[in-house]
């Protein structure tokens, strides 16, 4: 049971208040108030109020406060360590502890320095009932170094090259905040060609004859002691060159295509990608696979900084900036990854208990890594505190059961990660004490009847006492009946009435004795308005009265107050406030209004209210309110070239005033019906002044609005002709591209017929050479939008204007845009091509980049067509299927991804412009190694019988190499399903069919089959098949062996046995055996041929009674004697071991290695350490066996992730393949593990 502490209520209005419940049973903390008159003997163990922070950075030009404030009963004591050992104030006379704290004030001002008091301090708090403990503070006073002495020399360089004017700051406590000034203190200019990085460095993207000067100055500005240091003055110098040469973007910062940012929870994420490139590169954000949030999502420094507040894990992922120009585009892929200091789930509360009673304090902390959770006693690690029986730690939570008074004590739990920490304290107070009522005694309600009443009971005591309440001197005990008992003593009448005046007594109990208090309730008669104001409408200059009689409590005294629209009445003599009158004289129309009557007790309150009409002193008809009438009259004056003033009457306002009026136009001439707004002016003017273009036919009109809405247009003024003028404006959109090698195509968007500003619109188009010092050509056209210029050179740039001009003249001087001619071929093939094979399916590709003035047009990248070579007789039989890579932009390398091994391929590049390829370079040959195979295409068991099996198989269609050999693994399956030890052999590569004997009789195998060339076994094939049964109760079978027609030999054999040995056989004769059973009814019988070996000299003299043969034998025996001793020896310095053959039974045999068979199994032998094979498959029912696919694909290389190109046909990522487990040879090597993360750290 739990420690209740009830708050002490106040006097209590029931009939003001709504109802409140106390509810203080809660099983979150409870603390001891601290009552010196309530509870002045009760004792709690020390709780930390106040520290400093963790990482506290202080001015070493100021005393240092380290922060330390605890509370509890009796008051604690304070002790501090520093680095791990106990700090002795005493013998430091510069450290002094403020009195009844632990803070701590060391006086470095006078004497010391801040360098000596470096260091992890924690405070301890404790007095009889625990400890409690602070964070570890780690104080450090702030610096600001100055900049190391540095020669800086002149940078000079040509207009268009980018530059970076490094800053390298000191290394400051705290970091400095950098900015980049002149000498005169002015902050250099930034925009988007021009940027300071987050490292402080200045970034130009191209530099130009602006940028040059001599004070480049980078500042550091160190906050903590107000303090700034400067760099030495870097001077840039910019030679003006006659044209700079563009170029695609190109990354200043970060270097690469990718990184990799890791921030931590809940801080700002920030991302920066600053380009060099001519023109300036524009940067682009995205997200990969996903979005970026919308309302936490910044971007600073002219979108080069991408920044995301208050992160999380959901922000992890992979982050693209694109920078871009007209002549390409790069991107950089930044893979963030959200990492999280530990931060609370349920942070553990202090726990008041009573002796016996059980507890629980919980600790629960999340994190990135996952935190570990440790507590520690009174600031002792728990595991070497003393044992306490009520006590059981399990993990995050401690349990408490049965506690007693020395159970009490201060507990503090630790969660930790490599990011940091968190530490909170939580006492359990055992307390043994008698119940206590802390309301007041003799309090008294009073209720207005027929609502609620709450009686308070606040109490404390342990263990919890139990709450009674009874009414009257001589009652029972209230029931929950009528009343609602509160758990927190509270007691509840829902509905008092007159009867339930009286006076109540709550009584708490428990083991240790019994406390009780009496409290008085009064009802009173609720306050009511008998007489209330009544709504009113009265004419301009009367009188006129509002009435209000109020009925209340006699005990209640009431204040009766008059509100207008719910504020003070004015102050105004014409206002007057007796008893129950308000009277209001000489009213006016301000008088209008709401009038409320409000009376008020200490109880209620009440209130009523009366509307106030004020009317002309004659009766009227009611207003009409409505849109205004539209405005009359419409006259022009003051008529010139470009203004004129239009005057008109406003229509009838429909009482309610013009707000505005709104003057359109119609241009006649040219969007005849098609009004314009033309100008806005209040509703007071009825003139307006009106600018006008050149040569429009004007018609105006006026539309009236008010609060209502606008009225109706006007009928159109009189046609206004405004004289022509030479065009004010030209052409937008000016355009130059070539459709054609020898032209150049110019376009713009033409003006309109309001834009010509006169008759006779034409434009004149100007072109010439950019690079060249030709004149101007010129020409003029009609009213249109494009002009071809033919014979031009192919792909040369131009310079191009567009002027407008009329019958009346120019307009001004237009801009110069750049353009270019038409595109042709490409004349040259890339030079150098040379191909390095990476593997058997990669190859890389690299190749001399073509000339730029031979490319003749837009360089769009390069692109690779690739093939299998192939012998003349093939080509005939097949069409050469070729293959194209395009690699966009200027790159002069690119990989080939997904070849067949062992196979020839040829190759030629060629460079894309925007009009098509140019010529292919000489066709280059390579070859792609041996890889490993494919499964074989099949397998085929036939001819089952007691002990053996023939398999049958086709080779590999994808042989991938030369094939060197077969693997044949196979191993036997029980009734259940269970797997034996896997035998295996070796056949030769010519082989496609095979007897394999001395197998168990009517037992089922499971075989994985593998070819291999020189690059390693291929996939596998699986089958499965069943040698024949032995029945049992058979009749003896007929042995039989002959050739031609001899006759059949019988010998007879136990009908249990599945095998029998010949004897007797001639040497080199092929038999034929027959093995049967005979039943009751019918003869069984199968047949087989085999052959003997051939004749042994050894077999036809017996000399096994030489003496020489023995001799000879002996020595053989001694010489294998030896040979076993010392193979013995070394097996068991580095051999193999077996495992016991259950393990091997249910082992999973795509995980677990295989036990080395010690024996042999038939004539073959398993001398290789292997990897079992998966267990529990089955072959289909139809017995077909479908082979694995091992053609390579892009996701089938690499590991992990699925392999994709670029738009420009490179690898994103790596590739991958998913493909199923086998039995790997024993001297294959498996993967390496990926790397493990860096433990937890404890703080």
């Amino acid at each position: 049971m739990q420690l209740k502490i009830m708050p002490k209520k106040k006097h209590l209005s029931a009939g003001r208040v709504p109802l409140i419940l106390f509810l203080c049973q809660m099983v979150s903390a409870l603390e001891v108030p601290l009552d010196p008159k309530l509870l002045e003997d009760l004792v709690q163990p020390p709780t930390i109020t106040q520290q400093s922070p963790k990482d506290y950075i202080i001015d070493p030009r100021e005393n240092i406060v380290v922060q330390c404030e605890a509370k509890g009963k009796p008051p604690p004591s304070f002790s501090w360590t520093r680095n791990g050992t106990h700090f002795d104030i005493d013998k430091d006379p510069l450290v002094t502890m403020k009195p009844g704290s632990g803070t701590l004030i060391i006086n470095i001002m006078s004497e010391g320095k801040a360098e000596t008091y470096e260091g992890v301090y924690q405070c301890t708090a404790r007095n009889e009932r625990g400890a409690a403990i602070s964070n570890n503070i780690v104080i450090r006073p702030s610096r600001s170094p100055l900049w190391t002495k540095e020669k800086l020399e002149p940078m000079i360089l040509q207009n268009g090259q980018p530059l970076v004017l490094p800053c390298r700051p000191p290394i400051g406590l705290p970091p400095a905040i950098i900015f980049w000034m002149d000498n005169s203190f002015q902050r250099l200019p930034q925009s988007e060609r021009v940027s300071q990085g987050l490292n402080g460095d200045l970034y130009f993207s191209n530099v130009l004859p602006e940028d040059t000067r001599e004070d480049y100055i980078c500042y550091a500005r160190f906050n903590h002691t107000q303090t700034i240091q400067q760099k030495q003055p870097i001077s840039v110098k910019v030679i003006s060159a006659k044209s700079s040469r563009e170029r695609p973007p190109m990354f200043l910062t970060p270097e690469g295509n990718a990184s990799h940012k890791e921030e931590l929870r809940g801080n700002v994420l920030s991302l920066e990608c600053i380009a060099e490139g001519l023109p300036t590169p524009i940067i682009y954000w995205i997200k990969e696979d996903g979005t970026l949030p919308i309302n936490r999502t910044f971007y600073r420094n002219f979108k080069k900084t991408l920044q995301i507040t208050e992160v999380s894990e959901a922000d992890s992922g992979n982050y693209q900036c694109i920078a871009k120009n007209p002549l390409g585009a790069i991107h950089h892929t930044i893979s963030v990854t959200v990492k999280a200091a530990p931060y609370w789930i349920v942070a553990p509360q202090n726990l008041v208990l009573s002796p016996g009673e059980d507890g629980s304090l919980i600790c629960r902390a999340n994190g990135n890594p996952k935190p570990r959770i440790s507590w520690l006693t009174n600031g002792v690690p728990v595991e070497i505190t003393p044992d306490d029986p009520s006590r059981k730690i399990d993990g995050d939570t401690i349990i408490f059961s049965n506690v007693q008074e020395r159970s009490s004590a201060v507990y503090q739990c630790n969660a930790s990660n490599e990011y940091g920490y968190l530490l909170a304290n939580a006492f359990v107070n055992v307390l043994a004490e008698p119940p206590r009522i802390l309301t007041s005694a003799n309090t008294l309600y009073q209720v207005i009847a027929n609502r609620p009443a709450l009686l308070d009971c606040a109490f404390f005591g342990s263990p919890l006492p139990t709450i009674e309440w009874f009414k009257g001197a001589k009652g029972r005990a209230l029931h929950e009946d009528i009343y609602v008992l509160h758990d927190n003593g509270t007691l509840e009448i829902p509905v008092a009435q007159k009867d339930s005046t009286g006076t109540y007594t709550c009584v708490a109990r428990n083991k240790l004795g019994m406390a009780k208090n009496e409290v008085h309730l009064e009802i009173k008669d609720p306050t009511r308005i008998i007489k209330q104001p009544e709504y009113a409408t009265v004419q301009r200059g009367s009188t006129v009265s509002f009435e209000c009689k109020v009925k209340h409590d006699h005990t209640l005294i009431p204040t009766v107050m008059w509100l207008k629209d719910n504020g003070e009445l004015p102050n105004d003599e014409r206002f007057t406030v007796d008893k129950d009158h308000l009277v209001v004289a000489d009213v006016d129309d301000g008088d209008g209004g709401t009038y409320t009557c409000v009376a008020n007790t200490t109880l209620d309150k009440v209130s009523a209210s009366a509307v106030l009409s004020v009317v002309a002193p004659t009766p009227t008809p009611a207003p009409h309110y409505d849109v205004p009438k539209p405005p009359i009259d419409l006259e022009l004056t003051n008529q010139l070239d470009k203004s004129v003033q239009l005057s008109w009457t406003p229509g009838d306002d429909n009482n309610s005033p013009i707000t505005k009026f709104i003057i359109e136009y119609e241009d006649t001439m040219h969007e005849a019906g098609l009004w314009h707004r033309q100008a806005e002016v209040s509703g007071t003017q009825t003139t307006a002044q009106l600018n006008l273009s050149p040569y429009v036919n004007y018609a105006f009109r006026v539309t009236a609005v008010n609060n209502y809405g606008p009225s109706l247009p006007s009928k159109a003024s009189a046609q206004y002709f405004t004289k022509a003028a030479e065009p004010d404006k030209n052409p937008t959109a000016v355009e130059g591209l070539g459709s054609e090698p020898d032209n150049l195509v110019i376009t713009w968007k033409p003006l309109n017929g309001f834009e010509s500003n006169g008759p006779g619109l034409q434009y004149k188009v100007s072109w010439r050479q950019k690079d060249g010092d030709d004149e101007w050509t010129s020409v003029l056209v009609a009213n249109v939008s494009k002009y071809i210029v033919s014979g031009t050179p192919t792909f040369v740039p131009y310079l191009i204007k567009v002027q407008a001009l009329n019958d009346v003249g120019f307009a001004p001087e237009p801009d110069e845009v750049m353009g270019h001619s038409g595109e042709d071929l490409p004349m040259v093939a890339p030079g150098n091509v040379d191909v390095n094979v990476v593997n058997s399916t990669l190859a890389e590709v690299h190749w001399d980049p073509v000339p730029l003035k031979s490319i003749r047009g837009h360089l769009q990248g390069y692109r690779i067509y690739y093939w299998k070579a192939q012998s003349s007789s093939s080509r005939d039989k097949r069409h050469i299927e070729k293959k194209i890579l395009t690699f966009q932009g200027s790159k002069t390398h690119g990989m080939l991804p997904g070849l067949e091994p062992f196979s020839h391929y040829a190759l030629n590049v060629r460079v894309v412009n925007g009009k098509g390829e140019g010529p292919a370079s000489p066709d280059r040959v390579f070859h792609t190694p041996e890889g490993v195979p494919s499964a074989p295409s099949s397998l085929k068991i036939t001819n089952p019988s007691l002990d053996s099996l023939t398999l049958e198989w086709d080779p590999p269609s994808h042989p991938n190499g030369i094939l060197t050999e077969y693997t044949l693994k196979y191993q036997p399956i029980n009734s259940t399903h269970e797997l034996g030890p896997v035998l295996d052999l070796k056949i030769p590569a010519n082989k496609t069919r095979w007897i394999l004997k001395n197998l168990n009789f009517s037992t089922r195998y499971k075989f994985y089959f593998y070819a291999h060339t020189s690059a390693g076994a291929g996939s596998h094939i699986t089958e499965e098949a069943i040698t024949t049964m032995d029945a049992a109760g058979i009749l003896p079978p007929d042995v039989g062996a002959g050739k031609g027609n001899e006759e059949w030999r019988k010998e007879i054999v136990n009908g249990s046995r599945s095998f029998f040995g010949l004897k007797g056989l001639m040497p080199g004769t092929a038999y034929k055996v027959r093995v049967g059973a005979e039943g009751d009814s019918d003869f069984v019988s199968s047949e087989d041929v085999f052959e003997t070996g051939p004749a042994m000299a050894s077999r036809q003299v017996d000399i096994a009674t030489q003496g020489w043969f023995i001799g000879l034998m002996c020595a053989v025996a001694l010489l294998i004697l030896i040979l076993l001793i010392v193979c013995f020896i070394r097996r068991n310095k580095g051999g193999k071991y077996p495992v016991k053959e259950k393990e091997d039974a249910h082992a999973d045999p795509e995980i677990q290695p295989m036990k080395e068979d010690d024996g042999t199994f038939g004539e073959y032998s398993d001398a290789e350490d292997h990897k079992p094979l998966k267990k529990g498959s089955r072959t289909p029912s139809d017995r077909t066996v479908k082979k694995e696919d091992s053609d390579d694909s892009l996701v089938d290389y690499g590991e992990g992730v699925n392999g994709q190109f670029n738009e420009d046909g490179s690898f994103i990522g790596q590739y991958s393949g998913k493909k199923e487990k086998e039995p790997a040879e024993g001297n294959e090597s498996s993967e390496a593990p990926s790397p493990v993360n860096a433990m937890n750290s404890f703080v």
